[in-house]
């Protein structure tokens, strides 16, 4: 549970010292903030979909059954995301999806009499950043570690730790294949617990 692995994983500084007011400070002004991540979690989970432990989720605005979203495990996902819910989103673990961004699984069959409604899954991998006010057309897959720039529209699959940005999206660089980072652990509800992971003296843990 996020709880008990907060809990465990605190950093710990020395009872009465400056820091130690410091810190404690921190999490009961963050305390707020920490209820409304674990009150976003349980309302998307009784809703239907599935999100993973350590998840930080905005008010996303879904068209669509939310049973059709899944959601791993240190990701956020921020306030203002647009799904159309046609067919299933999966989302991997520690993936960083910035507010405008638009998945969208359905289109219309514009070879069809009809113009008849499709529904194609979306699938975000581990440790991908969707960044501000891009679009995802329906049946893509966004590779590990992969970077979508922003206003990028992207009609195809991205390739593992490719970034691709523009109108259609082409590739325009490589991201590092070594990936270690939790983007949550820096939002400040989390970092009042755990520390700062880039400065040694906030880490408390060995």
């Amino acid at each position: 549970m996020n709880i008990i692995y907060l809990w465990q994983n605190r950093e710990r500084p020395r009872m009465f010292r400056k820091r130690w007011f410091k810190v404690w400070a921190k999490r009961a002004l963050n305390l707020r903030g920490l209820l409304n991540i674990y009150a976003n979690q349980i309302r998307y989970k009784i809703s239907g979909s599935r999100v993973g432990n350590l998840t930080v989720i905005g008010n996303l605005d879904i068209h669509g059954p939310k049973k059709l979203l899944t959601i791993g495990e240190r990701c956020f996902i921020s306030t203002g995301v647009h799904l159309a819910m046609h067919a299933p989103v999966i989302i991997g673990n520690r993936v960083v999806v910035n507010g405008g961004v638009r998945l969208l699984t359905g289109s219309h069959l514009t070879t069809d009499s009809k113009w008849l409604l499709f529904g194609k899954p979306i699938i975000i991998e581990d440790y991908a950043w969707i960044a501000t006010d891009a679009i995802i057309l329906p049946g893509v897959k966004i590779g590990k570690g992969a970077v979508v720039a922003a206003g990028a529209v992207i009609s195809r699959d991205v390739p593992d730790h490719a970034v691709v940005a523009g109108n259609p999206a082409k590739v325009v660089s490589q991201r590092s294949k070594e990936l270690f980072y939790s983007p949550v652990d820096l939002c400040a509800p989390f970092e009042a617990w755990l520390g700062n992971p880039e400065k040694a003296d906030y880490s408390g843990r060995k």
